[in-house]
Parts: structure tokens; C-alpha cells; sequence
């Protein structure tokens, strides 16, 4: 288990967008991602923004999820997506989320060189494709699609009804404004921002409902405001 960095579902390819979070569906197949080749790399931050989008698999690895094309990190090609940041000039991010990653490199002076320690994730299956949706010929289909597996760090697993258009749509807005403001993409911390925002009346509601469960993140103001018109416009379907 220490050598597993992140799973993804279906796929057995580095796909970012196919990472296992907090729900897997009753057919889904899970291809685990274990540490391969390590590099040292020197990094000229000759821009604010290195274009990096950062994730984590929840056990104290951050990894690289997107690379802006164009960007400072983009002109380095030993970095790929799905690398794991190990550290940034020597100091050890093993156990660190990926927002104090993401804040940590925001915060870089501009015009200097930082070095960055990665693991890439190890090579393998390139011949495989994808899995197929659909289950056997035969039989009673047991993933319907009317139903999700949800994981939780606390308690039991418990099968759940599929969100509603709305929780989707408002999941995906927020998870955006992460990404902008952040440099993260979190589905499971949108859900739960978009559940805490559902039924709050106005920007200040959602503040306090953030600053109680989520208040590591200090979240600005004018994130806040921005969570607060998605989850609206969600509700009336825009």
C-alpha cells in the first residue's frame, strides 16, 4: 500500500479525470498506480502562475493533476501530469493537502529557481485499453446506474442514490472556482461545499457554514461570493 500513489477507474492510463474520490459505482474497476522513476528538477519561476492544477489521493501524496499548456511548467518536459511532488528546495510535502502544495508554490517569489523532488508513476499495461461500460450478458444487472458507493474516512461504506442534476451541475461550478482561485480540482470538497451552501441564504450563511467545517482552508471573500452565484445558478439550471 505505500507504493500506491492514486487509483483511477476504468482506465489503466494517467488519466486525471478518472481518479477514484469518495464514490465508485458497483461495476467500476480499479487499476492502482504504484511509484516509479524519481527526479530532481530546477524550476525558473519566470511567471506567477506555473500553471500547475495540484490533487491528492487523501493519504499524503500530492500530485500533479493538469498542466496549463503554454505555461513555466508546461516548457519542462521531464514534468508530467500525474507526477507526485515529494518536495519543493528540500523540504518534504509527504503528508502535506494539495492546497498548502498549490499555496506553497503560489507563494514562490517570482524570478527565482526552486528545485522540485518528483515520483512519477510507474509504467505499465500500455496495450490495454479502456474498460467498457456495461456488465456481463446474462443475469440480473446489480451497477444500474441508479446507484453509488460511498467511501467515507469515517464509518461505513453505504450505497447511495446518484446526485441530482442540480448537485452535479452546482459540484462541477464549484470544483471549477477551486481550480481557478486554488490551483486544485476536489470533487468530493465541492460536494461538500455545494452541501453546506445548498440552503444558505446569503454570502455571509455560506461563510460561516465554510469557516466551521472548512475553516483550514481560508477561503477568501470573493471566492465565497463566487461559490455562493454557482450553487445559485445551479438551482435554476444555468
Amino acid at each position: 500500500p505505500s507504493q500506491v500513489m492514486f487509483c483511477t477507474l476504468n482506465t489503466h492510463k494517467v488519466d486525471m479525470e478518472k481518479l477514484l474520490g469518495g464514490q465508485i459505482g458497483l461495476e467500476d474497476f480499479i487499476f492502482a498506480h504504484t511509484k516509479g522513476q524519481r527526479k530532481e528538477v530546477e524550476v525558473f519561476k519566470s511567471e506567477e502562475a506555473l500553471g500547475l492544477t495540484i490533487t491528492d489521493n487523501g493519504a499524503g501524496y500530492a500530485f500533479i493533476k493538469r498542466i496549463r499548456e503554454g505555461s513555466v511548467i508546461d516548457r519542462i518536459p521531464v514534468i508530467s501530469v500525474g507526477d507526485m511532488i515529494e518536495a519543493i528546495d528540500g523540504h518534504s510535502l509527504v503528508g502535506a493537502r494539495h492546497y498548502e502544495v498549490a499555496k506553497m508554490l503560489k507563494e514562490l517569489p517570482r524570478g527565482r529557481t526552486f528545485a522540485l523532488r518528483l515520483t512519477e508513476p510507474r509504467k505499465a499495461f500500455d496495450l490495454i485499453g479502456p474498460r467498457s461500460g456495461g456488465s456481463r450478458s446474462g443475469g440480473t444487472q446489480v451497477g444500474s446506474g441508479r446507484g453509488t458507493l460511498r467511501l467515507r474516512a469515517r464509518g461505513p461504506a453505504t450505497l447511495e442514490e446518484q446526485p441530482s442534476a442540480f448537485e452535479e451541475l452546482a459540484v462541477a461550478k464549484v470544483d471549477d472556482l477551486l481550480e481557478s482561485y486554488m490551483g486544485i480540482r476536489d470533487s468530493e470538497l465541492a460536494a461538500t461545499m455545494v452541501e453546506l451552501g445548498r440552503d444558505a441564504g446569503d454570502p455571509d450563511a455560506l461563510a460561516q457554514a465554510l469557516d466551521a467545517q472548512l475553516g483550514d482552508f481560508a477561503f477568501p471573500d470573493e471566492f465565497v461570493f463566487d461559490v455562493w452565484g454557482a450553487i445559485g445558478d445551479a438551482k435554476v439550471g444555468r
